[in-house]
């Protein structure tokens, strides 16, 4: 592996112009983990009882799908990440026009940019959608990831598609931060001509992977896993997002077994990153 993501995360913090990737670099470096935990349960009972046990042990989590959901939960979610010390990740999923994607980022029941420091576009409907989210997020000190690649099985976010995505990552630098991907986007992209410029050189775009699973290797609806291991040390990406290998079954929980497995899935991703570190 070469370029920016042989430097430690403390390294990257540094100098990151954008304050939510600054942050979570910090943060990441200072709770000594990569790991973000995707709470896909639908009540806010589980929802907050799975981000209180696991906020320890994670540099990010996120609320959309709750079907209880109203302002007091945003106020909670807040309160447990300022408690436990990680940033909130709305994994929304854009993907419309800019005004309509503004109006969807600022307003509505959730509105997300007012209290989360990341969210998550697909880049289909071109740069205007970055447009969009950057005019509310942006003079909030927001960032935003691109999804450039995905986990699932016949995804069809691949080749040009991903070239077009981190062009686009490239030309609004000040708002995306990075990408939701199976590897590291760094060279992606550019021109014969450009890949000995400092544009490749100089270019820190975080890397988001889900698919992670230390027991399993897919599901029934076409998820594909890898260990922390494959996606940190082998991939060179930068944080492990995990869901149903932390909780498991939420209508069933058990507390202690979900805060056992959060912990496990940060011991093993911090140990591939000192391994990476190592290994230079």
């Amino acid at each position: 592996m070469s370029g920016v993501h042989l430097k430690t995360y403390a390294e990257r913090s540094r100098n990151h112009p954008n304050p939510a990737a600054k942050l979570l670099l910090e943060t990441i470096e200072r709770k000594q983990t990569n790991l973000s935990v995707s709470v896909d349960v639908t009540n806010r009972k589980d929802f907050l009882a799975i981000i209180d046990v696991v906020g320890p042990f994670v540099c990010l989590t996120h609320v959309d799908i709750i079907e209880d959901f109203d302002e007091t939960l945003v106020e909670q979610l807040v309160a447990l990440s300022k408690k436990h010390d990680f940033l909130i990740f709305e994994d929304r999923k854009f993907a419309d026009i800019g005004n309509t994607v503004a109006l969807q980022y600022s307003s509505g029941v959730h509105k997300i940019a007012s209290w989360s420091h990341i969210t998550n576009a697909h880049p289909v409907p071109g740069p205007s959608i970055i447009t969009g989210l950057s005019s509310v997020g942006l003079p909030l000190g927001r960032g935003l990831l691109l999804l450039a690649e995905m986990s699932t099985k016949g995804s069809l976010a691949t080749g040009s598609y991903t070239e077009e995505a981190v062009r686009m990552a490239r030309a609004h630098r000040e708002f995306v931060i990075g990408f939701i991907a199976q590897r590291r986007m760094d060279g992606v992209g550019l021109r014969e001509q450009d890949q000995s410029s400092e544009n490749g050189d100089e270019e820190d775009f975080l890397v988001l992977t889900p698919g992670v699973g230390l027991d399993v290797r897919g599901d029934a609806m076409g998820q594909q896993y890898r260990t922390p291991r494959e996606v940190i040390l082998e991939s060179g990406c930068d944080v492990i997002i995990v869901g149903r290998g932390i909780y498991r079954k939420p209508g069933n929980m058990d507390i202690k077994g979900v805060q056992a497995q959060a912990e496990r899935y940060r011991a093993e991703g911090w140990a591939a990153y000192l391994e990476r570190i190592k290994s230079q």
